[in-house]
């Protein structure tokens, strides 16, 4: 049977996306595949990070044990996991669930977008301060859906109109929902919405990390 690492599992509110301030409960995944610059959960990523390892049946006792409806699968990158599939499918069981993945960009979403119409994707694009650009794969573009987001972090003027450049190739804004969000401490929030002014960048949304307010930014388990 297979099982996973699982560095936390905490019930707090979705800091970002379009179920941000609703309680959600979290399943956090250890590994990533990428080195983001301003990744904020690299004791994730640590080969000897304290971890837990659960079935995808033991998954889903705890997030029924927490009683809240909305799920999200972060990490780390959580489609890298072996046995992904399956754990989707047993959740996605539970008619009350709302499952959310953040994944990183770099994974191919073909072999997850059909599982289960309670499953929605928020998709990083990594921009050049990242590091990370050359490893996102865009044809998972095309796979997105009226539910799904794609998530632009900025920490520069250079990123914004590189994130600008993509939105407008991909058409984004006609197919999901798109959201700017500042590194924090890199970026001030004004130059975004300034910069969303000057681009008149119609039906994308502009948000703070709200976690990251109202907790010290370092802390873990919210």
């Amino acid at each position: 049977m297979t099982s996973f690492d699982v560095a936390e599992i905490f019930v707090s509110i979705n800091g970002e996306g379009v179920r941000a301030g609703q309680l959600a409960v979290f399943v956090r995944f250890c590994g990533c595949n990428l080195h983001c610059s301003y990744c904020d959960t690299t004791w994730a990523n640590e080969p000897d990070v304290p971890r837990t390892c659960m079935t995808a049946e033991q998954i889903c006792q705890a997030v029924q044990q927490a009683g809240v409806h909305n799920i999200t699968l972060t990490g780390g990158e959580p489609l890298l996991r072996d046995g992904m599939v399956e754990l989707l499918t047993m959740l996605a069981e539970n008619p009350m669930y709302h499952i959310e993945i953040e994944t990183n960009g770099s994974v191919d979403l073909t072999p997850f977008v059909g599982i289960s119409s309670a499953i929605s994707f928020t998709m990083d694009y990594k921009l050049p301060g990242s590091g990370m650009e050359h490893d996102m794969h865009t044809d998972n573009f095309s796979l997105l859906r009226p539910k799904d987001t794609v998530k632009f972090v900025a920490g520069s003027s250079a990123d914004l109109t590189r994130a600008l450049e993509m939105i407008r190739q991909f058409d984004l804004t006609q197919c999901c929902h798109v959201y700017l969000s500042p590194v924090f401490g890199r970026i001030e929030p004004v130059e975004i919405v300034t910069f969303m002014q000057e681009h008149t960048l119609n039906d994308v949304t502009m948000q703070l990390q709200m976690h990251k307010i109202i907790w010290d930014p370092d802390k873990r388990g919210v």
